[in-house]
């Protein structure tokens, strides 16, 4: 995985990664107030965090 997204010091803030499967992971606070299905997270980033991996992504 390679972070494209957020710039913070230590391993539990925002971020976005692009993986070599073309896909995006998101690390962030986990979201309870919506059910997601078994297996599965809602994770919840700032927009700021959302729009800088956009940028990097070149859209």
């Amino acid at each position: 995985m390679v972070q494209i997204a957020g710039d913070c010091k230590g391993d539990d803030c925002p971020k976005v990664f692009t993986t070599g499967k073309d896909s995006i992971v998101v690390q962030g606070d986990l979201v309870t107030s919506v059910r997601s299905p078994e297996g599965e997270a809602l994770v919840e980033i700032p927009r700021s965090v959302w729009e800088e991996a956009v940028r990097a992504l070149g859209r």
